[in-house]
């Protein structure tokens, strides 16, 4: 089910405010260029900086846009684990077919308490959760063995790994039952996990090139891996250019030399530097995104 690519979907917004008809745009163009999933309120959706009551609405929108046409995962996690049940329990109440947890930032709870943590919150909702692994972001790294355990799990289906650790992967995969899905949570490290055994990537780069990535993963799962291969290497130098600074700063100042939304981000994100825009400007006209 949860397979391919999977857009993590930025936040758009306007003075400070959700902008929701820039949202809904953006899922109608996500879905016509054939993504195969979308997750709202993750890292690239600014989580960090929603109030609860913009976070559930983000959530519900996505859902209602989507109308069922491909799965929406929100992202509900939190170093709080009563507080990702209450968003776990929100996203099932609205429709979403499965939830992103990241692991608990700032606590650095021990490989146990992780596991606990995952464990307690899918036991209280019966959703398909996607373990998330972001160690640059959360502080803290769970584990193959950890990741092992939380796989017996019935509802635990999946995980984003975002380690950038290939060594990671290899021993997660060899480990597993062939039904839970390990994605790339590293557009520039898609390929490479797809040919250890990955099923796709949660991506930034589509929010931008939705079309290219599907594409990419849609090939390398059909075993037409030169092909997957070309659009790889074709596009690395602008998957990685959307992490000169830290995300989402980049892709939505693309998107917004692009006029798809309004490039705002909220604080303590800012706006880029001025050396580093216009690297990322030199590297979209490159591509023909802008003029």
């Amino acid at each position: 089910m949860f397979e391919g690519a999977i857009t993590a979907l930025v936040t758009p917004f306007k003075r400070g405010e959700l902008d929701t008809n820039a949202l809904k745009k953006l899922i109608e163009f996500q879905i016509e260029k054939g993504v195969n999933g979308i997750v709202p309120c993750g890292t690239t959706g600014e989580a960090p900086t929603l109030s609860y009551e913009e976070h559930k609405k983000v959530i519900e929108l996505t859902v209602k846009y989507v109308k069922k046409r491909v799965p929406v995962i929100a992202g509900t996690g939190a170093n709080s684990t009563e507080e990702a049940i209450e968003l776990t329990e929100f996203a099932k109440k609205v429709g979403a077919d499965g939830a992103l947890l990241v692991c608990p930032y700032y606590n650095k709870p021990s490989q146990e308490g992780l596991y606990r943590h995952f464990k307690k919150v899918a036991e209280a909702v019966n959703i398909p959760i996607i373990l998330y692994n972001i160690p640059g972001r959360t502080g803290i790294n769970m584990s193959p063995e950890t990741v092992v355990r939380l796989s017996k799990i019935p509802n635990i289906v999946g995980i984003k790994e975002a380690s950038g650790s290939l060594e990671q992967v290899t021993e997660i995969i060899k480990n597993i039952d062939k039904d839970f899905v390990v994605l790339s949570g590293d557009d520039s490290l898609t390929l490479p996990m797809l040919s250890l055994g990955g099923k796709g990537v949660i991506s930034v780069a589509s929010n931008i090139i939705p079309d290219k990535i599907a594409k990419m993963v849609s090939l390398y799962l059909n075993k037409r891996v030169d092909e997957a291969r070309k659009i790889h290497y074709e596009y690395y130098d602008f998957m990685k250019a959307l992490f000169i600074e830290t995300n989402p700063v980049p892709v939505k100042t693309a998107m917004g030399m692009m006029k798809m939304i309004d490039p705002e981000v909220r604080l303590p994100l800012c706006e880029m530097t001025e050396s580093n825009l216009n690297k990322l400007k030199a590297v979209l006209k490159k591509y023909k995104l802008v003029k």
